[in-house]
């Protein structure tokens, strides 16, 4: 992938913010010609995302479609769906000493915006934050990962043509590039990635004062009790690891249950991996490839931090790492001392459920939590006691897809949120406007020097019911 000219870059972003000034992006028909301009490629183009996908990552074609070209229609659906309704301004209330006045909140777009993508849903990732941008109606330059560099060259060959060049850029680049990026002024940066960079994007922002969105990571843990089918948990747990070869942000990071429930989890998961992937994942076109040699590395370094109950098997060459399941795997463990992001399940013993609460708040706040119990109680406790960008109950990873539930993290697994309309609420800034005659005059006048007996008894006594 041919890389941006780090000297471009003030150039690129000038060029964009000048059409943002101009009025370029406001209008609701250029917002939603360029969302369906977007819908448009995604759908003319797919077989070549496809083709990109499997070069990257080794994703089968199904996979890509579900995970990231299809997830990217079904988002523009239904951004073009609510557009209208999301750009309206609303109307709220004013207390009655105000009165009579009129007050609205306008939704406006902050200006130019970055996005700057991750490699493991290289093509979903990149665009996803990209609609919300677009639809609040913001300039948006786009930075792929280099990591991913078939689809990266992808996006930076044929977006600029499909939408308008005066707003929207793509710059490619590895860290010279990205840190020339950050060094220029946006109005938002929203970052997916790791903590560690995370935190260099953050330092970038704050010499401008710029707001971030940060979609960082985690383990998000897994806990699974006796009073659940444990077959029917295990399928659920399996393919919401071993999707992308478990290089998935939400992906479950290990299991914490009983030794009584391990002990029939265990041979549930392997039973559930063999259902998914058959026993050869090696040779199987629907399992994928881990991205980079250094990944393989690290996650190979873990193979030896429990039993392994299933997988195991790798292969450097192809960066192929059979779907693994550790049993026994202490808490001291170095594979529970960072996100896995690989294809690693380990299977953590507690004693009991204040054993498992205990152990996950202890942590850092995940990126997701996920449940499997029926017991009510229990699941109250979860949800009430436990911090998580998200809490599910009996699936792992698919409030991902709930247009209308907020994606993003808290504390360590990242900050803000987007999906649906979240998206465009994080690329706007919500105006307040007030409205008010200069006459007739209301009681808002009482709050004016000078001060009287009669003003001070109304301030100390019923005005404040009235505001």
């Amino acid at each position: 992938m041919g890389y941006t000219s780090v000297d471009r870059i003030p150039g690129i972003v000038a060029g964009v913010r000048h059409s943002f000034g101009r009025g370029v992006t406001r209008p609701e028909a250029w917002r939603r010609d360029q969302l369906e301009r977007m819908r448009a490629l995604l759908l003319e183009r797919g077989a070549d995302f496809e083709a990109a996908l499997k070069q990257d990552l080794g994703k089968s074609g199904t996979e890509s479609q579900l995970t990231e070209i299809g997830f990217l229609i079904a988002e523009l659906d239904h951004a073009l769906a609510h557009l209208g309704s999301w750009i309206r301004p609303r109307r709220v209330g004013v207390p009655l000493a105000v009165q009579p006045a009129a007050a609205r909140v306008v939704r406006e777009p902050l200006g130019v915006a970055l996005v700057i993508a991750p490699w493991n849903y290289p093509l979903m990732l990149a665009l996803s934050p990209v609609i919300g941008a677009i639809a609040a109606g913001n300039a948006v330059i786009v930075k792929p990962s280099e990591l991913a560099p078939a689809t990266g060259e992808l996006i930076a060959t044929v977006l600029p043509d499909v939408l308008d060049r005066r707003a929207v850029a793509v710059v490619t680049g590895g860290v010279p590039e990205t840190t020339a990026l950050l060094a220029e002024r946006f109005d938002h940066i929203f970052y997916t990635g790791n903590g560690r960079v995370g935190r260099i994007v953050a330092r970038a922002a704050a010499e401008h004062l710029t707001p971030v969105t940060l979609e960082l990571g985690g383990k998000s843990p897994v806990y699974v009790d006796d009073t659940v089918p444990i077959a029917e948990a295990a399928r659920r747990i399996a393919w919401a690891k071993f999707m992308n070869a478990g290089q998935t942000c939400i992906a479950p990071d290990y299991v914490l249950g009983s030794r009584a429930v391990l002990r029939r989890l265990g041979p549930a998961l392997v039973e559930a991996i063999q259902e998914l992937y058959g026993t050869a994942t090696r040779e199987n076109p629907d399992y994928g490839r881990i991205i980079t040699d250094a990944q393989f590395a690290r996650l190979t370094g873990h193979l030896g931090d429990g039993e392994a109950l299933t997988g195991g098997e790798h292969d450097a060459g192809a960066r192929w790492i059979a779907p693994t399941v550790l049993a026994g795997v202490s808490r001291e463990a170095g594979v529970m001392q960072e996100e896995i992001f690989g294809p690693i399940l380990p299977l953590v013993e507690v004693s009991d459920l204040d054993d498992a609460l205990g152990f996950v708040v202890s942590r850092d706040k995940p990126l997701a939590a996920y449940v499997f119990s029926t017991d009510r109680a229990a699941r109250d406790r979860w949800e009430r006691e436990t911090s998580s960008g998200a809490l599910n109950f009996g699936i792992p990873a698919l409030h991902l897809v709930a247009h209308d539930l907020p994606f993003g993290g808290v504390g360590e697994s990242g900050m803000g949120a987007y999906h649906g309309e979240r998206s465009f609420l994080t690329f706007s800034h919500e105006k307040a406007v007030l409205s008010k005659p200069l006459r007739p005059e209301t009681l808002a006048a009482t709050i004016m020097p000078p001060f009287t007996k009669n003003k001070e008894a109304l301030a100390r006594g019923g005005l404040r019911r009235l505001l």
